[in-house]
């Protein structure tokens, strides 16, 4: 499978300079422009520094491309200890709340010292917390500084009835953004899991207020915000987020692999967590037990011709949408992945709404009045 599934991907030279970082020294200088650009695009050229590092090649690569790969080290590593430190503001802000807050995505792995954070770019802060307590949350983090952006009506409406967050929230001073969440999917998705079953299972991050999802609940939430994005842009490092959270977790304990299905079908989410295995294994190499799969599969009820469309779709837009490894079979998986995305998260009426305003919208504003 995994021969006949890369063999698709224009980006496969790229994963590989990933995976096998010691075959860079026989890249030529255009080469290497190419790969630079690829992966910045990608937001992946942190992941590749740190490859270069590990297996220490540094110096046996042009000196032009060090400089390169030294700054995206650095910048990387910055960023790390930037949103850990702006982890702290957050608990301050929140100190008095008995409401629980989990850490998610990059601030976890970040927070937790995974291996999935390293060479890796940050945005902004995702936490967790309970619905009810979504306005207490909200205030205290007003009284702290950070403030909603502009939103009409209907945009605010969204965000608090139909979403599983409320809109984005940018402090005044410092220009960070933190997204605070009810759930990992829309309330109106057709397959938004029970909360509560994630803050039961929480892990506590000793010495702070904060919590993570558990391994394989974090695996899974990494999975599920990936295969019900409806846009790509971070795709590939999303898998290589998942690779690498596989790796350390399976590494930790040999009831992980066990785990991951029955937590995946108790929460409703095993075809995000099929989507993930196959890909990482197939595109990436992460090492998935053989039954795994088909059993997933089998338990998602999802038929070989619906498998086979979305290995069409995925293994073409999961690649970095750069005009290096870019194609018109990519354009046109990255529209389905699109339209896919926002079927996932709304009801067809609803979405054919939704969808219909935004085109409306879009018009009118490209629109000239001055003529």
């Amino acid at each position: 499978m995994k021969h006949e599934l890369t063999a698709v991907c224009s980006g496969a030279a790229l994963i590989e300079s990933i995976r096998k970082p010691e075959s860079l020294v026989h890249l030529s200088l255009r080469q290497w422009d190419v790969l630079l650009r690829v992966c910045r695009r990608a937001n992946l050229l942190g992941r590749l520094a740190e490859g270069v590092q590990a297996v220490g090649i540094d110096a046996q690569l042009p000196r032009q491309v060090q400089p390169h790969l030294v700054s995206a080290r650095v910048l990387t590593a910055h960023q790390r200890e930037a949103i850990v430190w702006e982890t702290r503001h957050i608990e301050k802000a929140l100190s008095a709340l008995k409401a629980p807050v989990v850490l998610l995505k990059g601030t976890a792995y970040a927070i937790r010292g995974l291996a999935a954070a390293h060479g890796r770019l940050f945005g902004d802060v995702d936490i967790l917390v309970p619905r009810p307590d979504l306005n207490s949350v909200e205030a205290a983090l007003m009284v702290q500084g950070w403030a909603s952006g502009h939103h009409d009506d209907y945009d605010d409406r969204y965000y608090r009835e139909w979403m599983h967050e409320i809109p984005p929230m940018t402090h005044r001073a410092r220009g960070t953004v933190i997204d605070v969440h009810h759930n990992i999917l829309p309330l109106i998705a057709r397959n938004s899991p029970d909360a509560s079953l994630l803050f039961e299972a929480s892990q506590p991050v000793q010495g702070t207020k904060f919590r993570t999802l558990s391994p394989v609940d974090m695996v899974i939430h990494s999975a599920t915000h990936l295969f019900h994005e409806s846009e790509l842009q971070n795709g590939l490092r999303d898998l290589f987020d998942l690779d690498a959270l596989l790796v350390e977790f399976s590494a930790q304990t040999d009831r992980f692999w066990d785990e991951l299905p029955g937590r995946a079908a108790q929460l409703g989410l095993e075809l995000p967590l099929l989507l993930a295995l196959r890909y990482t294994h197939a595109l990436l190499g992460t090492p998935v037990p053989d039954t795994l799969v088909p059993q997933l599969q089998a338990n998602a009820k999802l038929s070989p011709i619906s498998l086979h469309t979305l290995d069409a779709i995925y293994l073409r837009a999961l690649m970095p949408d750069h005009s290096a490894s870019r194609t018109w079979t990519q354009s046109i998986a990255r529209g389905c992945v699109y339209l896919r995305g926002h079927a996932l998260r709304m009801p067809a009426g609803r979405l054919t709404l939704h969808l219909g305003r935004k085109l409306v919208l879009r018009m009118f504003r490209n629109t000239s009045r001055s003529q």
